[in-house]
């Protein structure tokens, strides 16, 4: 029997058991053996894939043009993402190099779009807010008026499986106007759902809510910035269940505080790959700008957890 053994990159407890049991359960003539490594892989990290064919990468390993020349250089000849975003993948060099790349094409599209309608709804009803004033005995109604995503519109950039889903739920499910950008439209699905595509100008003019659904890439860093920001309408709510550099953090804030965003919800952060997915609650936080962020109360984020 043929053995394929794979260098297991930013490994946590979860994987190891979910990715132990699914080997467990394939019958195949090739044997896949995990080596699980806590490091995340970079230039300095890639001798641990010593005598693998293959390494296993999540969202903020770093696969970029140094650190795959270390991988060719001690065997490595496949890199599978667990995750549908890769641009922290130099795929020109790989493919310079010989080393294929696969991705996940789609994670479970539901459980994003419903994660992403949860933060919508959380952000615009206080949720909250509302759990921790009970949790102190509070239950008073002051600041916490919300409005209905029903008599809303709701913008989406990117409309992938996980946008179009978005869409659905907002238009059948709460009645919302829901209208979408993307430069590779899906006519039918969108028609289908209850989407309407617009141009991205008149997006950020017309939309209540803003919610991002697009994959980063070098052309779409900071999509949402400062000039952007101000064509948006006042008050708008921004949700970003992507890629964290879609927004330019800097402007984000600037927004907040004057006051032209009333609220945001974000499952990723353009510098999380120095916080997530760690236990940072017994240190002192030395990234500012999230500090900052955490500290706006119309501000909810989550660890990359959609």
């Amino acid at each position: 029997m043929t053995t394929l053994r794979v260098a297991f990159y930013s490994s946590k407890h979860y994987d190891i058991d979910s990715f132990n049991h699914e080997v467990a359960s394939i019958q195949s003539d090739v044997k896949i053996e995990f080596t699980f490594l806590e490091p995340r892989l970079s230039a300095k990290t890639v001798a641990l894939a010593k005598d693998h064919e293959a390494v296993c990468i999540f969202v903020n390993d770093n696969a970029d043009a140094e650190a795959l020349e270390g991988l060719k250089a001690v065997g490595v000849k496949f890199i599978a993402l667990r995750c549908a975003g890769f641009n922290n993948v130099d795929l020109k060099k790989a493919a310079e190099l010989g080393i294929t790349v696969a991705r996940v094409p789609a994670y479970s599209p539901d459980a994003v779009a419903e994660f992403a309608v949860g933060m919508i709804l959380t952000v615009i009803r206080k949720y909250h807010k509302a759990y921790n004033r009970v949790r102190e005995g509070n239950f008073l109604l002051d600041g916490l008026l919300g409005f209905n995503v029903k008599q809303s519109t709701v913008g989406l950039i990117g409309t992938g499986k996980i946008g179009l889903l978005t869409g659905k739920i907002l238009s059948s499910g709460f009645g919302a106007k829901v209208v979408a950008y993307d430069p590779y439209p899906n006519n039918e699905m969108a028609e289908k759902f209850g989407i309407k595509y617009v141009g991205l100008d008149e997006l950020l003019a017309q939309s209540d809510i803003i919610s991002l659904h697009c994959p980063l890439t070098p052309e779409n860093k900071y999509l949402i910035n400062e000039a952007r920001i101000s064509q948006m309408k006042e008050g708008v709510v921004l949700v970003n269940t992507s890629r964290g550099a879609l927004i330019d953090t800097k402007a984000l804030i600037k927004g907040l505080k004057e006051g032209k965003i009333r609220a945001v919800g974000m499952d990723v952060y353009e510098k999380e790959s120095e916080v997530f997915f760690e236990d940072g609650s017994e240190k002192v936080m030395q990234d500012d700008i999230l500090a900052r962020l955490i500290s706006f109360n119309n501000v909810f984020i989550t660890g990359h957890q959609a």
